[in-house]
């Protein structure tokens, strides 16, 4: 009887799976830098395929866009008085999540103009930005993640 109820509680767990798919502890696909407050160039500017086949509304706030399960890019930053921006360009609509130092995640569609997405820490915390350019629509897209200091 014993074995039954835990097989049964490990076929729950395995089923149910985690409460979100995207996991800050995987490799960054597009790659990873330290940058500290007054960085140059600015804006930092990274290729990546945005999209994936993770719906980003299964995050807290209101995250949207189909993501992948790994970040697409990491960033581990010194901060100091300046405002840390990330921002997309692509000719497809694009959406941005991060996963803060702290934890919690900051989501945006469309803030930048024309589908592209910007998310703003106007005081930013020293730590890692695990970074997802999403797409909007589905599938993949080439995209540029800018990271900027300059409002």
């Amino acid at each position: 009887m014993k074995f039954r109820v835990l097989a049964s509680a490990a076929l729950v767990a395995f089923v149910a799976g985690p409460a979100f798919a995207q996991n800050a502890g995987l490799r960054a696909v597009s790659g990873e830098i330290n940058l500290s407050a007054g960085f140059t160039p600015d804006p930092y500017r990274v290729s990546v395929t945005a999209g994936g086949s993770v719906d980003g509304a299964r995050l807290p706030g209101s995250c949207t866009g189909r993501i992948s399960d790994a970040p697409d890019f990491e960033v581990t930053y010194s901060a100091g008085s300046l405002p840390l921006v990330f921002r997309t360009v692509s000719s497809e609509d694009t959406t941005l999540i991060i996963n803060g130092p702290s934890g919690d995640w900051s989501c945006d569609d469309d803030s930048y103009g024309d589908g592209d997405a910007e998310v703003r820490f106007n005081r930013p915390q020293s730590g890692t930005y695990d970074v997802w350019v999403g797409t909007f629509g589905g599938g993949t897209a080439s995209a540029t993640l800018l990271i900027t200091e300059t409002p």
